[in-house]
Formats: structure tokens, sequence, C-alpha cells
């Protein structure tokens, strides 16, 4: 059973302060304590990180009735060490900012990417500028692979908490077996949802763009608040792959949750 922890890990920038305000905002309905995470490259940078994490979580006032937020300091790298440190935390969710990608970041991958690429919990990446007073409406892209399913229940938990609709899509397929995949991935989805109670629509969409640009596009038109997605690259090298990376760093900034299927420690189908 996964601790009731979230890591958001800090770099000192206004990202990581989203990063810090988000987790806030998902920790309360259910009193989440916060780990707040520094990497560090040397020991003799460890007092002054402590010194700027304490610093950060003074700045928020927090009452004896918030939730708790302990800063952490680690030396070590911030593509491997994070999702070490919150799988032996058997944490949650890591929830981390980024700047997006930019420059040569487009072409290598977001460092964000990079860091789910090597996590087995579950991650969500906000951008600096996010919103956060409501979650009423979650846009979750489904195809037809059974990797896909993998953010279903996640994405349902966040629903039970804060009463949100999930609206699940997918791309029309005329091939006629990938089209009864779909009909079969789609029939399991629903199910789940109608088990647990959650509200939600299923959405077939024959836009023939970019599969990452007909589900921003759709969160864009349906006011939606977040989008969940699973990450099962086939790809050796899977944070170069376009659609997750595309999806965590879109320019209208809605935050992302997603799961790498094939390192998540539980699987649900």
């Amino acid at each position: 059973m996964s601790a009731n922890l979230y890591i958001v890990p800090h770099d000192f920038t206004s990202v990581g302060d989203a990063a810090l305000e988000y987790a806030i905002f998902l920790a309360k309905p259910r009193n989440t304590s916060i780990t707040l995470l520094h990497i560090i490259s040397s020991q003799k940078e460890e007092k002054s990180a402590y010194e700027k994490l304490n610093k950060v979580i003074a700045e928020l006032q927090l009452g004896s009735d918030d939730i708790h937020i302990e800063a952490k300091v680690v030396e070590g790298s911030i593509f491997e060490d994070i999702a070490k440190i919150a799988a032996d935390a058997t944490a949650r969710l890591i929830i981390m900012g980024t700047h997006g990608a930019k420059g040569m970041q487009k072409l290598f991958g977001s460092y964000a990417m990079k860091v789910v690429s090597n996590s087995s919990v579950p991650f969500l990446v906000v951008q600096d500028g996010v919103e956060h007073k409501s979650l009423k409406n979650i846009v979750v892209p489904i195809t037809t692979s059974k990797e896909s399913l993998q953010i279903i229940h996640l994405a349902g938990e966040i629903a039970l908490t804060f009463d949100s609709k999930i609206h699940v899509i997918a791309e029309h397929q005329t091939d006629q077996r990938l089209a009864q995949q779909l009909k079969v991935r789609i029939s399991l989805v629903k199910n789940q949802f109608e088990e647990r109670g959650i509200d939600s629509d299923i959405h077939i969409l024959k836009d023939k763009k970019a599969f990452h640009s007909v589900v921003i596009e759709f969160a864009q038109k349906n006011n939606c608040d977040m989008i969940a997605v699973s990450h099962h690259s086939d790809s050796l090298f899977a944070q170069f792959e376009k659609y997750t990376q595309s999806l965590i760093t879109n320019e209208e900034n809605f935050p992302c949750l997603i799961v790498n299927a094939k390192l998540l420690s539980k699987l649900y189908y």
C-alpha cells in the first residue's frame, strides 16, 4: 500500500513554487503529507539547501491544522534519484514543475520526460502559471494498447476526491481489428468507472491531426483542468517520445498526470 505522501522536487525557481502550490491543493482533501525535495551535487551544498527549503515552507504560513510539509536534501542526480526516493518512501505521487520544452530540449526531450521515464511512481507535471482553483474535468486519452489503460485507476482516485468528471477520448479506427480492440478497451473503462460511481463519458474523435494535438484541443474546448495519460513507449530512448512529451509540456499549461505503464509497480489491467 502506498504511503499518504507526495514528493515535490524543488529547484528554488518559480516552477518549483508552482509544483508545491499544486501539491498543497491536491493534498488538503486527503490530508496528504508532502516531502519537499532538493537534489544537490555535493554535500557542501546541504546546509544552504536546507535553509532555502525551510524558508520556502515558512513562507507558506501553514497553521497547526494544515498538512505536514518537511524538507529533504539528497546528494545525487535528478534523473535517477527523484524516482528512487519516491519509490523507497512508497509515495503516492511525484509532483514536479517543468519549464516546458524549450530550445534544445525540443530535440533531446524535456528534463521532466527524462525523470518520468525512470519512475515507477506516478507523476504530476505542472508548469509555471498553472491555476488550481478547481478540478472539475479530467481528460483521459486511451489507445488500442492495453497499457494506455494503466492511468484509469489513478485518474479515478483523483476524480472521486474532487468530484470530477472524466472525459475519455480515443481516435476513431478504420481498421476492423483495431476498432475491435478499441471497443474492448472502452468497455473496460466504462465498467471500471461505473463500478466506482465516477461520472464519465466517452468520445471517439475523427480528427486527422496528431493525437497529442487532439487531446490538448479537446481539453481546451471542454474546460478541462487536467490531462491524465499512460506513458508506454517502446522506444529505447523513451524520453524522445513526442506524444507524451508534447502533453506534459503543453503550451496551454494543463497539468499532466502520468504513469509509466512499464514500470508501474501495480498493474490494473
